[in-house]
């Protein structure tokens, strides 16, 4: 197949010799999203364990600092599987995901949610020794968890809005 001469950044991506292999293929792109949705949802789901415990609406009688011990190195795993597989599916059609206001729209509450975790983790985490084993911490821990979760459910829904939207936007 003949692709025209990339005018800008966006189409030189998505023609690139890796770009057109995964938009070509049969399977690459529909497996490479199942892993990222399964990344995904590992990141998603550790993170509702940890902003529950910081709401006090579960795992109770553990540490804060016990579930972050135990949910944090699977939250890493997956985000970094999710950015990579994020990167491949981007690669494959670059100039519709730029256009797409869903997938600006989730980039940037990356970025929000991103902030929202390092002023917990620098700011209002430095005093965990005080809340840390405490079944309702202080309503600086519950907002930082409250605000993530609602991020992270618009987030979800940009996503699967991307499927449904990609070659709308012109």
């Amino acid at each position: 197949m003949i692709y025209p001469e990339p005018t800008n950044i966006w189409e030189s991506i998505q023609y690139s010799p890796m770009g057109l292999s995964i938009a070509e293929s049969l399977w690459a792109f529909p497996m490479i999203e199942t892993v990222h949705v399964m990344a995904l949802v590992t990141v998603i789901g550790t993170i509702l364990v940890m902003d529950l415990r910081m709401l006090g609406k579960a795992s109770t009688n553990q540490a804060v600092t016990q579930v972050s011990a135990d949910t944090l190195k699977w939250t890493w795993l997956g985000f970094v599987v999710a950015a990579i597989t994020g990167t491949l599916l981007f690669i494959s059609k670059a100039s519709s995901y730029m256009i797409n206001p869903y997938f600006l729209t989730k980039m940037g509450l990356f970025v929000v949610v991103g902030l929202n975790m390092l002023y917990f983790h620098f700011v209002t985490y430095k005093t965990v020794d005080q809340w840390d084993s405490s079944a309702s911490p202080p309503q600086a821990v519950k907002t930082a968890a409250i605000i993530s979760l609602l991020i992270w459910i618009v987030i979800v829904f940009c996503g699967r809005a991307i499927g449904f939207t990609l070659g709308i936007y012109y």
